[in-house]
């Protein structure tokens, strides 16, 4: 039997909009294709979707045609650049929004076939805490929570690990502290934050360092490209490599942890 191709499942998720989510997502996925890896992103923001925006591109198919069994998911693969695709969804489809769990299956049950082409699926969630958001962190293997330094950024990214630590027994999580002044400020959105997890919930956070305010990211998102392509030597191109060779080290899950999951079947024959 053919050996099962491992593939690391990141979700980027923040609780909130406006931390700067999609942009992380984006500029990891370009770094660790830049580093030879396959990297597909998917815009799991359903019903307001922006990564093509974004990256400038004019998908003719999307996440919804997969749905209504017009194509199959290899189909709606866009390329983005060295070694990274994406998966788009539709923008302004209210439908998308409030998808059933057996859609959501359906969904991350599709992934399994592109599994050969790549290795790793960095799924970019919508904000907030709804149910899609939850079907989609549950579904990777490591969750990015992507902050800033705003108030309502530190108690929704609270709320969001509250939840999935509480009604899921999710026990892991990576923080990114995004636009900071300073590396120390990064620092202090992170102990913040553990401080009220470490208080109230039995969960581990771990430290991802952050990625700086940068006015090159601006004027990339109006360029409608990654920061990492338009300003390759710029502050937060650099913490993007260095942000993406830390994603690198983490190790591929080998083993299911008992409910839906991207590449399940995977995990599940290379146990």
């Amino acid at each position: 039997m053919k050996q099962s191709h491992p593939v690391k499942v990141v979700a980027v998720t923040g609780g909130k909009g406006g931390v700067g989510k999609t942009n992380v997502a984006v500029n990891l996925a370009v770094a660790l294709g830049e580093m030879g890896r396959r990297v597909v992103l998917m815009d799991a923001d359903l019903g307001l979707a922006n990564v093509d925006v974004m990256l400038g591109l004019r998908p003719k198919r999307n996440i919804t045609d997969v749905l209504a069994g017009e194509c199959t998911l290899r189909e709606v693969l866009v390329s983005a650049g060295d070694n990274f695709w994406i998966v788009p969804a539709s923008s302004g489809t209210q439908e998308m929004t409030a998808l059933s769990a057996h859609q959501h299956a359906e969904l991350i049950h599709a992934f399994s076939d592109i599994a050969d082409d790549l290795d790793v699926l960095v799924v970019d969630t919508a904000a907030g805490i709804s149910e899609s958001v939850v079907s989609f962190v549950r579904a990777a293997q490591e969750v990015l929570v992507v902050v800033c330094d705003e108030p309502t950024s530190i108690t929704d990214a609270y709320a969001l690990i509250k939840l999935l630590s509480r009604d899921y027994q999710m026990t892991r999580f990576r923080v990114l502290a995004n636009m900071v002044r300073s590396e120390s400020e990064g620092r202090n959105m992170f102990n913040k934050l553990l401080t009220v997890t470490d208080r109230f919930l039995d969960v581990t956070l771990q430290y991802l360092g952050s990625i700086p305010y940068d006015e090159a990211v601006r004027k990339a998102v109006q360029k409608q490209t990654p920061v990492l392509k338009a300003f390759s030597t710029s502050k937060a191109a650099l913490a993007y490599r260095q942000l993406a060779n830390r994603v690198d080290e983490w190790p591929v899950a080998r083993t299911s942890r008992g409910h839906l999951e991207f590449f399940v079947e995977r995990l599940v024959q290379g146990r």
